[in-house]
């Protein structure tokens, strides 16, 4: 926790709201300096911000985003010095500093790495500095090509112990169906984290402008709601943030869980890649429902070979249930034998 006992409220901008006409909002960064003042006696910030790849695309004349993980990752790099000079510029005007921070998101995965940024962070909030971070895209990978920042908010928030985490997005909040192809589509006000609502709207879900369509939103709140920090989603207006800021209604808003799951549970859903499938009979998924290890006598097949440590993603009825670690080898299971130990497993 930082040393001068503010709250801290975790902010994430995405591309489609941050950048207009292939260039920076300007205005809009210039409002959320306002609105960090207007709430710096009660908040920290931390800001994780989009939009490095679009930028660098536009500067080195690329056509669209490109599709290859190197020009991405050159893209990324030009851009970012766009970016975060137009961060320095707006809050020097208004008297406030920022650092640079360029996370990559299998630090969950590091402890050491993970505590080294956690300190880090928390030494400049309690500073007074404003962290301006985004993915290190430049030796980030599958994240570049798949992912967007949206995991790595939730990731910051765990990181600095967030009261709450807001998306900015390009739409008003999550909707019961696809916005964009269904006209009588309502938007949702809250969800109970622990409830299925949010899996169910994954399929719903539909990539916009930028890489991270609302599934990683709601992979984000999961992540975030897991570790007992509740999110925010919401479309880009001054109005809108302070009110999302001071915990009046706009957008959605998505509940913590009731359980607070440990982080190495965290990585095992959201950071770890499955080795995988394993399938599983009902016996074995009713028993992982009341808290128990999963016992090779239950699987009924998987797609591929795995050794002891590898990840595991465990389905039933056509769905991923939970993942965990193998402590056996593939070639054991059917033995009377533990496959995955319930301290090394986790429900989704």
């Amino acid at each position: 926790m930082n040393t001068n006992n503010k709250k801290n409220i975790v902010i994430k901008i995405g591309t489609t709201s941050i950048i207009k006409n292939d260039k920076v909002d300007l205005t809009l960064l210039k409002s959320l300096a306002e609105l960090i003042i207007e709430n710096k006696n009660q908040f920290n910030f931390v800001i994780v911000t989009s939009g490095a790849v679009g930028l660098g695309a536009t500067k080195l004349n690329y056509k669209s985003r490109p599709k290859s993980l190197k020009r991405l990752q050159v893209a990324s790099a030009v851009g970012q010095i766009e970016l975060i000079n137009q961060y320095e510029k707006i809050f020097k005007d208004k008297k406030m500093n920022i650092a640079q921070v360029l996370i990559t998101k299998n630090l969950i995965d590091d402890r050491e790495q993970f505590v080294n940024t956690t300190q880090a962070l928390n030494e400049l909030l309690s500073q007074g500095i404003i962290p301006v971070i985004n993915e290190n895209d430049v030796v980030a990978t599958e994240e570049l090509k798949f992912g967007d920042n949206d995991r790595l908010s939730a990731i910051v928030s765990i990181i600095v112990n967030a009261e709450k985490l807001i998306i900015i997005t390009n739409k008003e909040g999550l909707y019961n169906f696809n916005p964009d192809k269904n006209k009588d589509a309502k938007k949702i006000d809250y969800i109970e984290y622990d409830s299925n609502q949010l899996n169910e709207l994954i399929p719903l879900s539909k990539t916009g402008e930028g890489m991270g369509g609302f599934s990683t939103k709601i992979m984000a709140s999961q992540i975030s709601g897991f570790s007992g920090i509740p999110t925010h989603i919401i479309s880009w207006s001054k109005s809108n943030l302070s009110k999302a800021i001071l915990n009046e209604k706009v957008g959605t808003y998505i509940t913590a869980s009731n359980k607070k799951i440990r982080l190495r549970k965290l990585w095992i859903a959201y950071g770890m890649a499955p080795i995988s499938n394993v399938y599983i009979d009902e016996g074995a998924a009713s028993a992982l429902l009341k808290n128990a290890s999963l016992l090779s006598k239950g699987v009924v097949r998987f797609d591929n070979s795995f050794k002891i440590g590898d990840g595991l993603s465990i389905v039933f009825n056509k769905k991923i249930v939970a993942k965990g670690i193998a402590k056996i080898d593939s070639s054991a299971v059917g033995e009377s034998s533990v496959l995955i130990h319930k301290d090394d497993l986790i429900i989704l």
